[in-house]
């Protein structure tokens, strides 16, 4: 297939292209390589993924003009979104970035798609949008009202565009919220990078809470097996959890790394920040009946690889 993935260079998007490049798709990465984080580890995943099948474009989502110029003329099966403004506590300073990026932005990836004649495409959503909505696992009819972010409301409002061109001009749109994505090539500014590097550094983690908030931390490869699984069965428009469903508090995260480190951590309990979930915790039977997927890969296995690979890459 030829597939265009847009926020190519990052985690998830990297992973997901060379895996696909693996199964011999031609693919197309859109990416701005914006200074949210190291640009230099974006232009180290696109360099590792070096292919003659694999074309980068340098662009970027909220201009709209450039993106159809480069994208004019180009043909594909599908479509990836994988590109946005992330991190919550980031938008609680940055509102406005956040509106254009994931609102503004999905728009016109939506319209290129449109122009394009491109019918299926894919969207990454967040489990952000659940915000502490009860109950819990958190299933995807529920209503998402009560975003607690202004990254959580982008989502949301990205999605309902989703919905609007599904429903207008017939795109079938997947929707794949995650949970808590974590693996090697992970994002310098969650916790399991942070909280691995201030152990393998002797640095004090600094906690927010008290520790008992639960994640649905969710490995990158399950991510990306989840992902295919939805590029292979094309809906008319459905939102679907993509999540371990197996929740663990953030002391026993820690503590999981703190055994595979050997590593005693050094914590500094700090205030709750408003605007964070108290909880994620996916029920994925919808992914399972609709896409066959579960999760495969334990936190203990996972964290395992994702700390030698910090080791190989991260320090020194």
């Amino acid at each position: 297939m030829k597939i265009l993935v847009t926020g190519g260079a990052g985690f998830i998007g990297s992973s997901l292209i060379e895996e696909l490049l693996k199964k011999g798709d031609k693919v197309t990465c859109v990416d701005n390589f914006s200074d949210y984080y190291d640009i230099l580890f974006k232009k180290e995943n696109i360099r590792r993924l070096k292919n003659k099948r694999l074309r980068v474009l340098n662009v970027d989502i909220e201009d709209r003009a450039r993106l159809m110029r480069l994208l004019k003329g180009l043909h594909f099966d599908k479509v990836v979104h994988l590109a946005a403004r992330v991190g919550v506590r980031n938008s609680l300073k940055n509102p406005d970035l956040y509106i254009k990026t994931n609102v503004t932005g999905t728009l016109n990836v939506l319209e290129a798609a449109r122009e394009m004649g491109v019918k299926d495409v894919v969207f990454a959503g967040s489990s952000s949008v659940y915000g502490n909505d009860e109950p819990i696992p958190s299933k995807e009819d529920a209503p998402c009202l009560k975003p607690l972010n202004p990254y959580a409301m982008s989502k949301r409002s990205a999605e309902l565009l989703c919905y609007t061109y599904h429903m207008i001009y017939g795109l079938n749109v997947t929707i794949l919220r995650f949970f808590t994505v974590y693996g090697p090539k992970g994002r310098p500014d969650m916790s399991p990078y942070i909280f691995t590097q201030s152990l393998l550094t002797g640095k004090k983690i600094n906690l927010n809470g008290d520790g008992r908030a639960t994640r649905d931390f969710t490995n990158i490869k399950d991510i990306v097996r989840g992902i295919t699984l939805a590029l292979a069965k094309p809906f008319g428009y459905e939102i679907i959890n993509l999540g371990a469903s197996r929740p663990v508090s953030i002391k026993k995260f820690i503590s999981v790394l703190e055994k595979i480190t050997g590593k005693k951590a050094k914590i500094k309990y700090l205030p709750s920040l408003s605007g964070e979930s108290r909880n994620t915790y996916a029920d994925t039977s919808k992914a399972k009946k609709l896409l066959g997927f579960e999760s495969k890969i334990t936190l203990e296995a996972g964290l395992t690889e994702f700390v030698d690979w910090f080791k190989a890459n991260r320090l020194g």
